[in-house]
């Protein structure tokens, strides 16, 4: 199974120019300047595709997709559907994060393994975190650490959550544990053994984050707070911990001007520049989807409307936002959702087009339209 991309402009994400890039079945292999690589000999028999026009990039990482379905916190018939394979791959996603969130009993993590396992042998890459909001943690073996360290696909732990009235109200201490027991699982296991951090609304924000990282050997990088763009309080104190060297994940959005106008979320790609003109690195942002979560919808005078579900779809609508509304140069863009959730979470051999890397490759349009998406080398969605 051998594909040769020919004559495509390249973001890996860092900008290349145009390039030849050969995938023999799962892997890339070869990465030369455009009209190096020529389809002759035993890669006569290569898939040749012209990348005349085109930009090529890492394959997208969700690194926050409730692939069990989410919701249930209105009674069960709120509860939302499983992800498939299908409908995450056509929005460019070839790696998801998958984790549990508010019902960690009605779901739990015997049923989040083998869906995990479930996606990685359909033909995409999938990884989980152990537990769910509630602490003490419901764990798949007796502990964090011999989850993280014994079953494959988990990463660390999450989605705990804190600042919000659905969390389990932790203390300092036991939240403490918890983010050491994760840590200590991913060093064992030389995996991120990273600790993925709901915030809610409260105006508490990231007080338990910012403690740990002050008042304990704990470096900030084993957390991962999630949703910081919900409301501008948080925003704002996001940016001063990421000033401090802490990652943030922002929540993107399928319909972005109602959840900015209605519900008095950050925009994501405002959230961005502004981060950006504050100093912050721009490896320490990423964008994830809240995927199969459930969201409720309000009219302006508070009306219930009814029940949406998120879709990883956002993640490239968000980035186009970034690129064409804010102006944000399309390398520092697309690593949000390629090559810092990758470093962030360790995942080996994503986010990035390099040779020896996965053939997780998303080819697009100029403007930014989804034209065939590549996981594992194989072509899982064309326009």
């Amino acid at each position: 199974m051998m594909k040769l991309i020919q004559n495509i402009d390249v973001y890996a994400p860092k900008h290349l120019g145009k390039k030849d890039v050969l995938t023999i079945n799962d892997k890339i292999v070869k990465i030369k300047d455009a009209g190096s690589i020529s389809a002759d000999g035993f890669l006569s028999e290569a898939e040749i595709i012209n990348g005349e026009g085109l930009l090529l990039t890492p394959g997208f990482i969700d690194s926050h997709v409730h692939v069990l379905g989410g919701g249930g916190e209105g009674g069960f018939a709120n509860r939302t559907p499983e992800a498939t394979m299908e409908e995450i791959t056509k929005f460019g996603v070839t790696t998801v994060v998958g984790c549990l969130g508010t019902d960690g009993i009605g779901r739990d993590m015997c049923a989040l393994v083998a869906k995990t396992k479930g996606l990685n042998e359909q033909g995409m890459s999938a990884y989980c975190y152990t537990g769910s909001y509630q602490i003490p943690v419901r764990t798949l073996t007796d502990s964090i650490v011999k989850d993280i360290m014994m079953i494959q696909e988990i990463v660390g732990t999450g989605e705990i959550a804190i600042s919000d009235h659905r969390s389990s109200q932790p203390t300092f201490e036991e939240f403490t544990r918890v983010v050491a027991d994760t840590r200590l699982g991913g060093v064992l296991s030389g995996k991120a053994g990273i600790v993925n951090v709901h915030l809610g609304d409260s105006p508490r924000c990231l007080d338990l984050i910012e403690r740990v990282v002050d008042e304990t050997e704990i470096p900030a990088s084993q957390i991962l707070p999630t949703h910081i763009n919900r409301n501008e309080m948080l925003f704002g104190k996001s940016i001063e911990y990421a000033l401090k060297g802490g990652a943030v994940d922002f929540t993107g959005n399928e319909d972005i001007d109602y959840w900015e106008t209605i519900c008095d979320e950050v925009r994501v790609c405002n959230g961005i520049k502004r981060m950006l003109d504050a100093g912050v690195n721009p490896d320490r942002m990423t964008i994830s989807s809240d995927g199969q979560g459930s969201l409720p919808r309000y009219s302006s005078d508070g009306e219930f409307l009814g029940m949406g579900v998120g879709q990883s779809s956002c993640l490239l609508k968000e980035v186009k936002e970034c690129v064409f509304k804010t102006e944000i140069p399309l390398e520092i863009a697309i690593s949000t959702i390629t090559s810092n959730p990758a470093d962030i979470l360790r995942l080996k051999g994503k986010g990035k087009i390099e040779e020896d890397y996965d053939a997780d490759l998303c080819i697009l349009d100029q403007e930014l339209q989804l034209v065939e998406v590549i996981a594992k080398g194989n072509t899982v969605y064309t326009k």
